[in-house]
């Protein structure tokens, strides 16, 4: 009978301890171990949301930088754009002022061929009334002769 009661002693004990454990131990090591799954399982969730994110900032980044580029680009044809329409209206106002010029000097060419000519008008004049003076050898009636001479110059 010392087994029996010895082993039936245990068998109480060992129920005893088993109830205990699942009412006391049992309990909050289920709740530690769930909340500890839960806890990974949103780090998992969270390390899996941080990698999206990196995945759309690193996308976000790059369209960004290929917006910047491509706005530089544009910023850099309007600049080569503008200076060649500043070379162009540069070349147009030196066209301009260069044919202004030539005009310019062409008009005093002319005023000075004028002057010229009205010169050696006067001059062939003189030579002629000088020479009409020397072959007739008498007296010239100046009245008579200055509308003879104005005629000779116009027809010069």
């Amino acid at each position: 009978m010392d087994i029996n009661m010895s082993l039936l002693g245990q068998m109480i004990t060992f129920a005893i301890l088993i109830l205990f454990t699942m009412k006391f131990v049992w309990p909050p090591l289920t709740r530690m171990m769930d909340e500890r799954a839960t806890r990974i399982a949103d780090g998992l969730a969270a390390a899996d949301r941080a990698k999206q994110d990196l995945a759309n900032a690193e996308k976000s980044s790059a369209d960004k930088l290929r917006e910047a580029k491509q706005q530089a680009a544009e910023i850099i044809a309007q600049a080569e754009k503008r200076a060649a329409q500043l070379v162009d209206e540069a070349k147009d106002a030196a066209k301009l002022e260069g044919e202004r010029l030539v005009k310019g000097a062409q008009a005093d060419i002319e005023q000075q061929v004028q002057q010229a000519k009205e010169v050696l008008r006067q001059q062939v004049a003189d030579l002629a009334v000088a020479g009409a003076q020397k072959i007739l050898k008498s007296e010239i009636d100046a009245t008579k002769h200055a509308v003879l001479l104005n005629t000779l110059k116009a027809e010069l």
